[in-house]
């Protein structure tokens, strides 16, 4: 009912409302509770998330979406929305942290909540060691200097659930212990369940402004990083899965002292892999660095079916042991996605036909993901090239392509792009964010967009190949399964010039 009202007065009852709330939830006698802080921070989102609807209502009344002044205002919005949702996050910390830290990592979104939001990345502040030191003797029985030589008390990193120290055991090898926050799985179910019920009167208001998908795909990735021991497994199947790769090291778990709380695992010393200075420092070549990380991964997508969900550089080191002068050491496995294996042979599809530029093949894989109506932009969100591109791969586009690209978009609604993310399946979507997270370390690490294009090409055609038996490290049909794979290879460059 309410949104069918004028938009001063539907920005009035907003206001009233949020801020009536609000009013109470501060006069309440508050305390450090988990209930009482709970209610604290869901009033602040309810608030914040209510003004922000006012604040569309208002400013964009009575414009037709498809002149340039709505664009323009949406624009503006857009940015003191962002600035709103930074604020809240910022002063509820938490799973609103780390939702903000989620958003900015998609291209799915307006560039101003991106660009935004991004400045949450390194927003984590520690939790004090007197809570950190119950967390460890309640998990492993014992106080940290019965298990430990030394324990520095002083966090390495810190994340929105939990955070790493470095310590050495009895018998001196060094290790990273990550120890989540205590009660923070309460406190995800109260946050998650005020941000659907967020969307959902978003999605009242704005009905093609529809964010559930989003709350999801949040919810999902959250739920599986609170389970040390099944990040542990992730490790040990990575580890497995990159054996015979002399560039990749993945952390040994030392599972005697994992529990669901708390993770032990090998110290591996290294820089992030976005660190310019340090790899020319060190001589390593930052261009030959971006592309053994992008072959690291489109070999988890294409071949293994099983992604590590959260490249940010953070989670990703250099190395300056190994064979060629560097090695990548994968850490945090938190979010990783095991992909159907009818999906992974399909996606492997999708990318040969992106590169060969097959509309026909582009179209019928479209509509086997749920995308049929849409399928004219997927070269566009993966290439950068529109469908009847006449350009070179990697090479951008043309002047003619650019403008009827920018007629394409004036014409799509907000409405085709919340129906185009509901529709993606989920492999998709932690695909696209993972994606996302590459090019921005990539583009960092100085290569062209050529290389990933065509590392994603190579790929994609081996994980078409017929797979060996994992088990089987260097057998013959091992050998003739990427023989096979390296001929698609060559002939997908000698096609693309």
């Amino acid at each position: 009912m309410v949104s069918k009202f004028p938009a001063k007065a539907t920005a009035a009852f907003c206001l009233i409302t949020a801020g009536c709330f609000t009013s109470q939830a501060n006069l309440l006698p508050f305390s450090d509770s988990p209930v009482s802080q709970g209610i604290l921070r869901s009033s602040r989102a309810i608030c914040t998330v209510a003004i922000t609807v006012a604040d569309y209502k208002y400013s964009l009344y009575g414009l037709p979406n498809d002149c340039d002044e709505y664009r323009r205002l949406l624009s503006e919005v857009h940015l003191r929305s962002a600035k709103r949702l930074l604020k809240l996050c910022e002063i509820n910390k938490g799973f609103y942290v780390k939702a903000g830290q989620f958003v900015s990592s998609l291209r799915q979104i307006p560039k101003e909540y991106s660009l935004t939001l991004s400045s949450l990345q390194d927003q984590v502040v520690p939790y004090d060691f007197k809570v950190i030191k119950e967390v460890l003797v309640s998990n492993l029985g014992q106080d940290p200097s019965e298990l430990f030589t030394w324990f520095n008390e002083q966090p390495i990193a810190a994340a929105s659930i939990a955070q790493v120290h470095h310590a050495m055991l009895k018998d001196h090898q060094e290790v990273a212990i990550k120890v989540q926050y205590p009660g923070i799985e309460k406190k995800m179910k109260l946050d998650t369940r005020i941000m659907y019920s967020l969307s959902e009167f978003v999605a009242w208001f704005f009905p093609e402004f529809r964010f559930r998908w989003l709350v999801s795909e949040f919810t999902e990735a959250i739920s599986l990083e609170l389970d040390f021991v099944q990040e542990a497994r992730n490790f040990e199947t990575m580890s497995n899965n990159f054996r015979n790769n002399k560039v990749v090291r993945i952390p040994r778990i030392f599972w005697d002292l994992t529990t669901n709380q708390v993770l032990t695992m090998q110290f591996c010393h290294g820089h992030k892999v976005d660190d310019v200075v340090f790899l020319k420092g060190m001589k390593i070549n930052p261009e030959k660095v971006a592309k053994k990380l992008l072959e690291v991964f489109a070999e988890m997508i294409f071949v293994h079916g099983f992604l590590h969900g959260d490249p940010h550089p953070g989670n990703i080191l250099v190395s300056i042991e190994g064979q060629g002068g560097f090695s990548l050491v994968l850490l945090d496995h938190g979010i990783c996605k095991k992909l159907d294996e009818v999906f992974r042979l399909e996606y492997c599809q999708l990318w040969k036909a992106l590169i060969l530029l097959d509309s026909r093949k582009i179209q019928h894989l479209a509509e086997r993901f749920g995308v049929g109506k849409y399928y004219r932009y997927l070269p566009i969100i993966f290439s950068g090239r529109t469908i009847d591109s006449k350009s070179g791969i990697g090479k951008g586009m043309l002047v003619e392509e650019q403008k009827k690209l920018k007629q394409h978009l004036k014409a799509l609604k907000m409405e085709d792009i919340s129906s185009f993310m509901e529709s993606l399946p989920s492999n998709f979507l932690i695909i696209l964010r993972t994606d996302e997270l590459l090019r921005s370390t990539v583009s960092k690490l100085g290569a062209s967009k050529w290389v990933r294009l065509l590392t994603y090409g190579k790929y994609a055609s081996l994980g078409l190949s017929p797979k060996s038996n994992p088990c089987s490290g260097l057998t013959s049909f091992a050998l003739y399964t990427r023989l096979i794979g390296n001929i698609e290879y060559i002939l997908l460059r000698l096609t693309i010039g």
